[in-house]
């Protein structure tokens, strides 16, 4: 299809429905889901269900045997939808290569959210907002991209999102790119952060800036106490010139959208969480994340996939994985169809911070547990896509 992008931005690609994102899809926790998914298009697909607690034959990923939607036909997934929380779907195909029209960086993507039994409605305004790239381009061994979006549209061509003084403004923010992370800020205003990856915080924290890897979801609160017209956008200049960032309208103000520089400031998981003591676990993995000079393969400790060792685990074990990035690339990585807990981030102890995607900043250490509560087997990998389609990839194995 051709997505319009802004005046004379139109670009080519696959997307659900004919649209991008694709369409928003809301499920009660607990509540059974089935999605009927037809393939349009000359190759298989598949379509990834990312962060919710599902069986293997539907979480959309071959390696952990989901069947693929062939070309012209139709797939029905029907599941459970649980946890609670900002999940959303995309696009799993894990060997794009130098295909770079397939996959993650596509318009195959789109927000489910999995509303809880109970829902206290604390705002007065929910507004989606999805980020991604287009146009990818391979160069020097790192994919670059000529235009951005939000939603689908570049900055100021789509509609605002318009707001009133004294709202308090959900902010549902997704970062649906296939390979970078991205810093966003709204001047004069303060991101109230409820949840990481749909994950409730034991400690809400306010902050200026937000940061967001592949894959990664933070959902704010934004008090509209400073009238005017605004870029909510990204901090890289480079990256607002080529359209990352919407626009955001008070009620009566008009003009250009203004932008300023946001103050200094680093983003850290730990600002959420708490300093409990955590059980010891059952089991530990060191994972070594590395790229071979010699074939450009990426490894976990030493080895890409599919000849990489596979973590054996028991159902209802925690265990506690041991993230070492021995690259100067952070890296953002995915457990499917589980949860981790970090419990030491860089060097600092932390607790109550539940996400499906952490982010392993260059040379350093992260430690997460999980426990094995969703029998059968779960890819773990790198969510960047040029990494996994480069090995960077396991699978993690219930035994009895």
């Amino acid at each position: 299809m051709a997505l319009d992008l802004g005046p004379k931005k139109t670009v080519r690609t696959v997307a659900y429905n004919g649209q991008v994102p694709g369409p928003i899809l809301r499920v009660k926790e607990g509540h059974s889901f089935t999605v009927d998914v037809s393939n349009d298009t000359p190759d298989h697909e598949l379509v990834h269900w990312h962060g919710l607690h599902i069986p293997p034959e539907v979480d959309g990923a071959h390696e952990e045997g989901t069947p693929p939607v062939a070309s012209n036909q139709t797939r029905r997934y029907t599941f459970i939808a649980r946890p609670a929380g900002t999940r959303w779907y995309h696009s799993h195909n894990t060997m794009t290569g130098k295909m770079l029209h397939r996959g993650t960086y596509t318009g195959q993507f789109g927000l489910l959210l999995v509303e809880p039994a109970s829902d206290p409605g604390r705002y007065d305004l929910e507004v989606p907002l999805m980020m991604h790239e287009w146009e990818p381009e391979l160069v020097d061994d790192d994919i670059e991209y000529k235009l951005f979006s939000i939603n689908g549209k570049m900055l100021g061509a789509g509609e605002p999102v318009r707001v009133r003084p004294g709202q308090r403004v959900l902010f549902r923010i997704v970062n649906a790119s296939a390979t970078t992370t991205h810093r966003i800020w709204l001047p004069l205003h303060s991101f109230q952060v409820l949840s990481l990856d749909g994950n409730d915080l034991p400690k809400p924290a306010t902050v200026p800036v937000l940061e967001l890897g592949p894959a990664e979801r933070v959902d704010a609160i934004v008090e509209m106490d400073h009238p005017g017209v605004w870029m909510l956008a990204s901090t890289r200049e480079k990256d607002r010139a080529a359209g990352m960032g919407v626009v955001v309208e008070y009620a009566d103000q008009q003009g250009p959208p203004r932008w300023s520089p946001p103050p200094p400031f680093e983003w850290d998981y730990t600002l959420f969480g708490e300093t409990k003591t955590h059980p010891e676990p059952d089991g530990r993995f060191p994972m070594e994340f590395k790229e071979n000079s010699g074939s450009g393969k990426w490894t976990i400790n030493g080895k890409s996939y599919p000849h990489t060792e596979p973590l054996r685990v028991k159902e209802g074990r925690r265990y506690r994985l041991i993230f070492d990035n021995q690259s100067a690339m952070a890296h953002p990585v995915h457990l499917h169809r589980h949860t981790f807990e970090i419990t030491r981030f860089v060097d600092k102890p932390t607790s109550g911070v539940f996400k499906d995607v952490v982010m392993v900043p260059g040379w350093k250490k992260v430690e997460v547990d999980l426990v094995a509560s969703n029998p059968g087997p779960s890819l773990f990998h790198c969510h960047q896509q040029l990494h996994m389609d480069r090995g960077f990839m396991t699978l993690m194995q219930y035994s009895d």
